[in-house]
C-alpha cells in the first residue's frame, strides 16, 4: 500500500511540474530539478551477482534470473535498492519518482504504477523489478511475453517489510549476502533513530502532561488541483508516526481505509498537535501560510502553533534503505524547533 500510495502521489505532483522529451530508445528523460542533495548510501562492499536463481513472485509466478546486467526497477523505491545494494551501474531505466542523484539522468518508463511496456523492452532490460500495483496487466504480460524475467515485489505498509523487501531485491538479483548487509545497516540505523526519541515526549499542545504523545496527521497537498485529503490507517504514515512516539491522528479518529478529504469536521475530530506533508504538496499550496488558510487548518492545535513537518515526497513511505533518515527528519522536525514554523 504504501510504496503504491507514495509512487501515486508524488506523480500527482511531479508530473504537472516536469517535462521531457523522448529520447532515441521511444523513453522519456524527465529533467532533476536543483534542489538539496538527495543521494542514496551504496554498501561499501562490492556486489558479486551469483546467478540463475529461481525466485518467487509476489503475483504467484517462479521467476529464473539469469542476468543483472540491465536491470529496470518500475518503482523508486525499489530503484533506491537496487543502487543501494550497489548495483546502480547496471539499471537502465526508472519510475519517475526515482529522484535522487544517481537516477536522474536515466530515462523513464513508469508513471505512477503505469509502465510502458514498448519503452521497457526497447533497453534490452535483463530483469525487471515491479510492485503489486505495477500495471496495467497487459503492459505487464507484454513484457513477460517477451521472454524477459519480471520479479513483482510486495507492498510496503510500515517499518516491518523494510528488512523483507531488501531481501526480495537482494535474491532476485542474485546478491543475498550484499541484502543481508543492507538489511542490518538499515535495522541498525533505524533502531540508533528510536533509541533517540525523547522519553514522554509532550506534545505541542500538551502543557504540562509529558506523557502525552503527540498526535500527528498526515496531509496529502495538491494545491494546483485543489486536492486536500486527510491520511487514515491506511496511508502508510502510521508505521512511522508511531516509530517517532507519535499518535496518528487520523488513523486514531477512526480512519481506516488510506485517505479521507480534508474537512473541518475530520480535521477537529482528528485534534492534531503537528501536520505532516510531503515537501512538494507543502509548496503546492503556497507553504505553511497557505496550508493554515485551508478551512479548519488554522482551527486546530497545529495550525494554530504553525507545527508542520515536512519530508521529501520521493522518501517519505519508501520503507527502505534511507527509512532512518526518514525518521530521524521526522523526530528532529516534531521534537525540535523544526516543527515550530512561524
Amino acid at each position: 500500500m504504501a510504496s503504491a500510495l507514495v509512487s501515486t502521489l508524488a506523480l500527482a505532483l511531479t508530473a504537472t511540474g516536469c517535462g521531457g522529451g523522448a529520447s532515441p530508445a521511444g523513453t522519456e528523460v524527465v529533467p532533476a530539478t536543483a534542489a538539496p542533495p538527495d543521494r542514496v548510501e551504496p554498501l561499501s562492499t562490492a556486489p558479486r551477482p551469483r546467478l540463475p536463481v529461481t525466485v518467487a513472485s509476489a503475483d504467484g509466478t517462479r521467476v529464473v534470473v539469469s542476468s543483472a546486467d540491465r536491470i529496470v526497477p518500475l518503482t523508486g523505491s525499489l530503484s533506491e535498492i537496487v543502487f543501494t545494494l550497489g548495483l546502480g551501474k547496471h539499471v537502465v531505466a526508472r519510475d519517475i519518482t526515482a529522484t535522487f542523484e544517481q537516477a536522474t539522468a536515466l530515462p523513464v518508463v513508469t508513471r505512477g504504477h503505469d509502465v510502458s511496456a514498448e519503452s521497457v523492452l526497447s533497453l534490452k532490460p535483463t530483469v525487471v523489478l515491479a510492485d503489486t500495483a505495477t500495471g496495467p496487466a497487459e503492459a505487464v504480460a507484454q513484457i513477460r511475453d517477451a521472454g524477459i524475467p519480471l520479479v513483482v515485489v510486495g507492498p510496503a505498509k510500515g517499518l516491518d517489510d523494510v528488512g523483507r523487501r531488501i531481501d526480495t531485491v537482494a535474491a532476485a538479483l542474485g546478491v543475498p549476502s550484499s541484502g543481508t548487509e543492507l538489511k542490518q545497516r538499515t535495522e541498525q540505523r533505524i533502531a540508533a533513530v528510536r533509541e533517540d526519541i525523547p522519553a514522554g515526549p509532550a506534545s505541542a499542545a500538551g502543557g504540562g502532561d509529558a506523557a502525552r504523545k503527540p498526535r500527528v496527521a498526515f496531509l496529502y497537498l495538491r494545491g494546483t488541483a485543489a486536492v486536500y485529503l486527510l491520511g487514515g490507517a491506511e496511508s502508510g504514515a502510521s508505521s512511522l508516526l508511531e516509530a517517532a512516539g507519535a499518535v496518528d491522528a487520523g488513523k486514531e479518529s477512526g480512519l481506516t481505509k488510506d485517505f479521507t478529504p480534508l474537512t473541518s469536521e475530520a480535521l477537529a475530530k482528528a485534534a492534531p498537535d503537528a501536520l505532516l506533508v510531503m515537501s512538494k504538496g507543502l509548496a503546492s499550496v503556497g507553504g505553511v501560510d497557505g496550508l493554515v488558510r485551508i478551512p479548519g487548518v488554522a482551527q486546530t492545535p497545529a495550525g494554530a502553533d504553525r507545527r508542520v513537518v515536512s519530508i521529501e515526497d520521493g522518501v517519505l513511505l519508501n520503507y527502505g534503505p534511507r527509512t532512518d533518515e526518514v525518521l530521524r527528519s521526522l523526530v528532529e522536525q516534531l521534537y525540535g524547533n523544526g516543527g515550530d514554523q512561524k
